[in-house]
C-alpha cells in the first residue's frame, strides 16, 4: 500500500483511541448531555467511509481490527499506569489521573463491542451499496452505511454501558446517533475530496461483488 494509505489508516486508528480517551467527559449542550468521544468519533466513520469505497471492504475490516486491537492496547496501557505506585510528591494527583484516564470495565466492554460492531456494519453496507449504485451517488452510500453502523453503535453501546442504571436509554441513543449522523451529513464534501483525491492518485476504485464473509464463517474450509 502507498504513503496515501498509510497516513488514512494512521488517522483512522488514531481518531479511534483518542476518542475512547475523551469520551470520560460528559457535556451538555442544549439540555441534551453526551460524552466528548461524539466531536471526533464520527470522523472514524468518514475515514471508514474512505478505506471502504477506495480499497474495498476486506482492506477496511483489517484496519477496523486494527483499531480494536490498539484500542486495547491503549486501555490496558492506561490501567496499568493507574495501578503504578505513585511518586511520593505526585500521590496528590492519582484521583484525579484516575478520574480523567479511567474507565470502568463494562464502559470499556460496551464501547470496544459499539465499536466493532457498528464499524462493520457501515463498512459492510457501504460496500454493498457501491455495487448496487454502481459506484454512483456516493453521498447515499457514505450516509446511508453510516445511519446503519452508527444507529447500531449507538444502541449497543448505551444499552450495554446504561442499562438498570435509571439512565433513559432511547434518549441517550437516539441523541448520540443524531449527533453522529449530521457530523457525517456535514462532513460529505471532505469526503468527496478525500475519495475522489485517493481514486486518482492510487488508481484503486474496488467493488465488491464477490462474497464478504470469510470462507469458514460460511461453513467451508
Amino acid at each position: 500500500m502507498s504513503w496515501r494509505f498509510v497516513v488514512v489508516a494512521g488517522f483512522f486508528v488514531t481518531t479511534l483511541v483518542v476518542s475512547n480517551i475523551i469520551a470520560v467527559k460528559l457535556v451538555e449542550v442544549g439540555g441534551r448531555v453526551f460524552d466528548a468521544g461524539n466531536i471526533l468519533f464520527p470522523l472514524a466513520y468518514l475515514l471508514g467511509d474512505v478505506l471502504t469505497e477506495v480499497y474495498g471492504f476486506r482492506v477496511a475490516r483489517r484496519m477496523i481490527v486494527l483499531g480494536f486491537a490498539c484500542n486495547l492496547l491503549a486501555v490496558g496501557a492506561i490501567q496499568v499506569a493507574i495501578a503504578l505506585p505513585a511518586a511520593g510528591f505526585w500521590v496528590e494527583n492519582q484521583a484525579s489521573y484516575e478520574t480523567v484516564l479511567g474507565t470502568s470495565l463494562r464502559l470499556f466492554l460496551a464501547s470496544l463491542a459499539a465499536y466493532l460492531c457498528g464499524e462493520l456494519a457501515n463498512a459492510f453496507v457501504l460496500s454493498r451499496l457501491k455495487v448496487a449504485t454502481r459506484g454512483r451517488f456516493l453521498w447515499s452510500r457514505t450516509i446511508g452505511s453510516t445511519l446503519v453502523g452508527q444507529g447500531l453503535d449507538s444502541a449497543i453501546f448505551v444499552t450495554l454501558a446504561f442499562a438498570g442504571t435509571g439512565a433513559p436509554l432511547l434518549e441517550t441513543a437516539l441523541t448520540t446517533w443524531a449527533i453522529k449522523v449530521a457530523w457525517e451529513v456535514l462532513a460529505t464534501p471532505l469526503t468527496y475530496a478525500v475519495v475522489t483525491y485517493l481514486k486518482r492518485r492510487e488508481g484503486l476504485d474496488v467493488y465488491d461483488r464477490g462474497p464478504l464473509v470469510p470462507a469458514m464463517l460460511r461453513g467451508r474450509a
